[in-house]
């Protein structure tokens, strides 16, 4: 797989294309609702494969969890080394400017700072300069009955708001089960939680620490933990797209 960069605006940029086909308008809505959305295809089927098979080689990763020797869930997980492979490089490239208005807006209400430049490498830099320089881009790989925990991906002092999963297979023929789970506090209020089959090679949008939320006081700051419910048979592979790097 080619990992050489090109600008995210060259006209021959197909995952630019992608992301610019959503509507974003319809995005910005669904997720300040349910702190997540459904994103348009992402990925092709061949790609798809491409990616996962990448999961079975040594090269591309700095590291490998096993969730359950964490107690993190079932399953192992992989974090991709830089530089990325193309999709994932072109992919977080064309979705930050994108999310970065969502993002400020956000913390807009909240009454916070926003600290992102409009560009991902300056962010990326400045978390480099805080000592985050590890790579946080994440191949995941569940089989029957494995299941992720509810969690948040911070990794830092410096974190944006927003992430995105890519399903890599397909639901009802590579696997059953497997939804992604987002349960969020709400102030003085029960937890709600929501669940998404997400379809093959749709990426799908959601919070990663906390969002806005009305309440009596005004806004306030809901925390959000996110998950994968138990695989019921088959296999599921998922790209994890996170816009800060770890320390």
């Amino acid at each position: 797989m080619n990992t050489e960069k090109t600008p995210a605006t060259s006209g021959t940029d197909r995952w630019h294309d992608r992301v610019e086909s959503a509507d974003w308008q319809a995005i910005t809505a669904e997720i300040d609702e349910y702190g997540g959305a459904l994103l348009p295809q992402l990925l092709t089927p061949e790609e798809t494969v491409e990616i996962r098979g990448l999961y079975e080689q040594d090269g591309p990763f700095r590291s490998t969890v096993d969730m359950a020797r964490h107690r993190f869930g079932e399953g192992r997980y992989r974090y991709i080394d830089t530089p990325y492979p193309e999709p994932v490089e072109r992919l977080k490239q064309a979705l930050y400017p994108r999310l970065l208005p969502i993002a400020r807006d956000w913390w807009s209400r909240l009454g916070r700072p926003a600290p992102w430049p409009d560009s991902l490498d300056e962010w990326l830099r400045m978390c480099h300069d805080a000592g985050q320089t590890k790579s946080t881009a994440i191949l995941l790989h569940y089989g029957e009955k494995d299941w992720n925990a509810l969690h948040r991906d911070l990794y830092g002092d410096l974190v944006f708001p927003l992430q995105v999963v890519i399903n890599l297979n397909e639901p009802g023929v590579d696997h059953t089960g497997g939804e992604f789970l987002l349960l969020e506090q709400r102030p003085r209020a029960q937890s709600r939680g929501t669940a998404t089959l997400l379809p093959h090679g749709h990426g799908y949008l959601f919070t990663t620490r906390d969002r806005p939320v009305r309440s009596t006081r005004g806004w306030s700051a809901a925390p959000v933990r996110h998950g994968v419910s138990a695989i019921r048979s088959g296999e599921r592979h998922t790209l994890a797209l996170v816009f800060h790097d770890a320390a």
